[in-house]
């Protein structure tokens, strides 16, 4: 059997009501040469039976089905069954575009230095969805080009992991999926980043992208602030600290105090807090001097992080960091 461009890896757990959605969105691709591989995650319900009954009708469906172990170990065991070049990523709660993959495979074929790319999605249904999630799909839709992807690199995972066109042999470069106690999405992102790959976005929504109350990423531990957090000093400190000395932080609020306490876990020294509030000016926090922006080019030897949540603010401190010479994703980083 000849090998088909691109792998679906599609792990399932307990997919219920949602998964015959997802096998139809899969099924009405308009580019028909990709296989799916569903690995039954250990569900108790009849998600088993719904795959069996796709994989009767449809030649490209392989199933694994193993005792559950969680969502590494399924993307893991999917990967290794993979066939394609690509390798395309599916939850079995969504729903794709009838012209998903044809669109991210003639995205990614356009561009040889493109390790990856995604699309922008639309969150469902609409009365489950809050604030926070409105927020966010306006952020991660607004980055499709590679620089845009780049610069918000370490404010959230950049690209929708169900969303993801890879490259098979780059992933398998990196080490494929990694159990590390965060986001294993964004950690394989990080580290196709920290060996030199890029990424795009097709610039349409592509994926339906389901809200609900009890998603992984809601309830999971792995997906928590702090979680986040340990994964960004992480990279950061493999790549973009190097030969700096220390680490100044903009923003003195919940943001920068949780960024600040990420980097004393991981021994990196805080050099100072930068703030315009003048009732924090003057103070230390966490050891370090709480110092007005005139004073930045002070910590020049340093790395900055622009650690502000509200998109407004983060574009204020990267204008004025600009305006003092420094270098975004040289000298300096936005951080979430």
């Amino acid at each position: 059997m000849s090998s088909p461009l691109v792998s679906v890896l599609l792990p399932v757990r307990d997919g219920g009501p949602y998964l015959l959605q997802a096998i139809a969105s899969l099924r009405a691709q308009s580019m028909p040469d990709f296989e799916v591989i569903a690995v039954d995650d250990g569900s108790t319900d009849d998600s088993l039976d719904q795959l069996e009954t796709w994989a009767a009708s449809d030649h490209r469906v392989r199933i694994v089905s193993q005792p559950k172990g969680g969502i590494v170990a399924a993307l893991e065991a999917a990967r290794d069954q993979a066939r394609g070049s690509y390798l395309a990523r599916m939850d079995a709660d969504d729903i794709a575009a009838p012209r998903r993959l044809e669109h991210q495979l003639a995205l990614v074929a356009s561009d040889d230095s493109l390790v990856a790319v995604g699309c922008q999605v639309e969150y469902f249904p609409e009365n489950a969805l809050r604030d926070g999630a409105r927020r966010y799909q306006d952020w991660i839709n607004a980055l499709t080009t590679t620089t845009d992807i780049a610069r918000d690199m370490f404010v959230e995972c950049p690209l929708a992991h169900p969303t993801l066109l890879a490259r098979a042999k780059e992933v398998m470069a990196v080490g494929g999926y990694r159990s590390t106690g965060w986001p294993e999405d964004y950690d394989l992102i990080l580290r196709l980043w920290e060996a030199g790959g890029k990424f795009a976005k097709v610039p349409e929504a592509l994926l339906k992208w389901r809200e609900r109350a009890d998603r992984l990423s809601r309830v999971d531990p792995t997906y928590s602030l702090d979680a986040f957090r340990h994964c960004k000093v992480h990279y950061l400190v493999r790549t973009l600290f190097q030969d700096r000395d220390g680490v100044v932080v903009w923003g003195a609020g919940p943001t920068g105090k949780g960024m600040a306490r990420a980097l004393l876990e991981a021994k990196v020294p805080l050099r100072a807090f930068v703030e315009l509030d003048p009732r924090k000016i003057g103070r230390r926090i966490y050891g370090a001097p709480v110092v007005p922006p005139t004073m930045i080019n002070e910590y020049q030897a340093s790395f900055c992080l622009a650690a502000v949540a509200q998109p407004g603010a983060r574009e204020e401190i990267r204008a004025a960091l600009a305006e003092a010479g420094w270098l975004e994703m040289k000298d300096f980083v936005a951080v979430a």
